[in-house]
């Protein structure tokens, strides 16, 4: 009796969460029990951008944000790096130096070497690569700390950037190149725009319909058609109004398309595969999945190439929006930022929880900081000041949120 009670009340359960009423009910319940997700972060960029729009008018135009999407563009795809290493509870401290190292190589080759610029980009982003298989190995096998590996990768390549580069201690990369083009000038037509927003609605709703229909034939709960054509809509129409509000300028830069593609890409392979199923049970608890069959160690080497890679990348095409590569590229607080950027989009240090998406939303606040306070004419110090309280106030929250999810658990 007990038995037909319970199940009775699952499918209740079950039922009450197919509508729209059902899905604001179950994020409601997901946050009271420490799920989260981005409310602080979308709370959080909201505040900042109401503060800052009060603070100058011009903080919000469409001028403004296209810059701020252009420069948003090369850390936040160093930080997708970062939230791979974080899911699954390590870090890498290097991410700045081989950002650096990279550009430098980009620009040895290319200018002085006189490579094909796709034969420069393909050396540099192998380079990455390997430099995050010797991490793996590193650890893998010896056992080494991350934090140890990388900040000994931190030192070593930041000296191997300075002897590349050597008494040159700056190359600037041709304006005419089809790289430096990309990333300053290169903005995708009104039409293909307005194309992208709708194929992406289109596919949210059909990945959306794809999984609902798995989850009922395992007769778990899922949303409604209804459910996943709201939301469709809604996506369709923020996307419809963010071209045509950045196309009054210049419109949509390609290096952001760029940045925001791989997101999507990362978001798939970790929330739809079984490498990203991997990522989170080794993230969540390393022991049991080791018992589960999971190779742990093939995913700590696939999380670090990926990390070192990202950073590859992201190190050319800010070398590419600067049209120049000198010492000082990846220093300062480039290492920083993309660490930073993870943390405040909703990854947590203690892994297991976060998404792609935590790297485009936390390079979002990162450089809407940036920007308006620079907008101010206010001294970089207390940029520093505002990015390091919004961090500790990141991290408060995910901590919370995790004794909340444990005690939840508890009960």
């Amino acid at each position: 009796m007990n038995t037909m009670v319970t199940t009775d009340r699952q499918d209740e359960r079950l039922q009450s969460r197919v509508g729209v009423r059902g899905a604001i009910t179950d994020v409601i319940e997901r946050a009271r029990g420490g799920d989260l997700g981005v409310i602080p972060v979308a709370v959080g960029l909201v505040v900042i951008w109401s503060v800052l729009q009060v603070l100058n008018p011009v903080f919000l135009s469409s001028a403004n944000l296209v810059n701020l999407t252009l420069e948003s563009a090369a850390v936040g795809i160093i930080a997708l790096g970062i939230v791979c290493v974080l899911l699954v509870a390590q870090i890498d401290l290097s991410v700045g130096s081989v950002s650096g190292l990279s550009g430098a190589v980009v620009g040895v080759l290319f200018v002085l070497q006189g490579l094909p610029i796709w034969a420069a980009i393909a050396a540099a982003v192998v380079m990455g690569a390997v430099i995050g298989w010797l991490y793996a190995q590193l650890f893998n096998r010896f056992g080494v700390p991350s934090f140890v590996i990388t900040l000994a990768g931190l030192l070593a390549f930041l000296g191997l950037q300075l002897y590349v580069l050597r008494t040159r201690g700056s190359i600037n990369l041709p304006f005419d190149s089809g790289l430096v083009h990309f990333a300053q000038l290169a903005f995708v037509p009104a039409w293909l725009s307005y194309t992208l927003a709708v194929l992406a609605a289109a596919g949210l709703f059909t990945s959306g319909y794809v999984h609902a229909r798995e989850r009922r034939k395992a007769g778990l709960s899922a949303n409604s058609v209804t459910m996943l054509a709201v939301r469709s809509a809604a996506l369709l129409a923020v996307l419809v109004f963010v071209v045509w509000y950045l196309g009054r300028t210049r419109g949509v830069g390609w290096m952001f398309v760029l940045f925001v593609g791989m997101v999507l890409v990362m978001h798939y392979l970790l929330s739809r595969t079984r490498w990203g199923r991997s990522v989170y049970a080794v993230g969540g608890n390393v022991e049991a999945a080791r018992r589960a069959g999971i190779n742990v160690k093939a995913i700590y080497t696939s999380v670090f190439v990926l990390c070192s890679t990202f950073a590859a990348v992201g190190g050319i095409l800010a070398a590419a929006r600067l049209a120049a590569v000198n010492q000082s590229s990846g220093g300062g607080d480039v290492n920083l930022n993309a660490i930073a950027a993870a943390v405040i989009g909703g990854t947590s240090l203690f892994g297991g929880r976060g998404t792609a998406f935590s790297a485009l939303l936390g390079i979002i606040v990162i450089q809407s900081i940036s920007s308006g306070l620079t907008l101010l004419n206010l001294d970089s110090s207390i940029r520093f000041v505002v990015t390091g309280v919004v961090l500790l106030l990141a991290v408060v929250v995910d901590s919370v949120a995790r004794k909340s999810r444990t005690s939840h658990g508890r009960a």
